[in-house]
């Protein structure tokens, strides 16, 4: 492990975003029809906001989405095009390469863009945690999906995205660090865990603390 990548600045991170007709279908009744698109927006930009704040040396957004990409890069991330188009491994796989290419002496993790009450301690605590493995991961609240995956410098990311992907990266030697060091503390990364993809999760997450993003689009409906 090298002494960088015990801080955030020894990493670069991924974040993948769909284009906004297809992402977060079951999400759609949690607001208005015409508020949906904003409502997955302001969802990345959180998630991209709470990632810089932790002090991580790079953010790349992967996304096709000309809304998504504009509101991403005033935040400060660096937006490239998801030039394969086929799908968010292949999304994921080359935003790795792309922040490689940028800072070849960083770690790069992936993670989720719906992590609305993302806290930056907590994802700091995680890649620090992820420094001590080749390649680690962070499960979501269900346990079976995947909202972090880390791969050291000198590692591929790897990533088996879609059904049942903690066991898809478990499988490919990645190591879950709540099995790992928060092993026995069931609040460790809650808000890093807490992904959004129907209405009772996006009210679990505003118990948790939302971002001022998703904060500000559900403040405007409620006035």
């Amino acid at each position: 492990m090298t002494a960088a990548l015990k801080s955030p600045e020894g990493w670069s991170i991924v974040v993948p975003v769909k284009r906004l007709t297809i992402a977060k279908s079951r999400l759609r009744t949690a607001v208005p029809a015409d508020q949906h698109a904003a409502l997955v927006v302001a969802m990345a930009a959180d998630t991209v906001a709470a990632a810089i704040a932790t002090g991580v040396r790079l953010v790349v957004v992967v996304t096709n989405e000309p809304r998504a990409a504009a509101a991403l890069r005033r935040l400060g991330a660096v937006v490239v095009a998801d030039q394969p188009g086929a799908g968010l491994n292949q999304a994921l796989a080359f935003g790795a390469g792309r922040a490689l290419a940028v800072q070849p002496g960083c770690g790069v993790a992936a993670i989720s863009a719906d992590l609305p009450a993302l806290r930056p301690a907590e994802l700091a605590a995680a890649l620090a945690a992820a420094a001590a493995y080749p390649r680690a991961l962070v499960p979501d609240v269900a346990g079976d999906g995947t909202t972090l995956l880390t791969a050291a410098v000198g590692t591929a990311l790897r990533p088996r995205y879609g059904e049942r992907s903690r066991a898809r990266h478990l499988a490919t030697g990645a190591v879950d660090l709540l099995t790992g060091p928060f092993a026995g503390d069931s609040a460790a990364l809650a808000t890093l865990r807490r992904d959004v993809d129907t209405p009772a999760d996006l009210i679990a997450a505003r118990a948790l603390g939302l971002g001022r993003h998703v904060a500000a689009v559900l403040g405007a409906l409620a006035s």
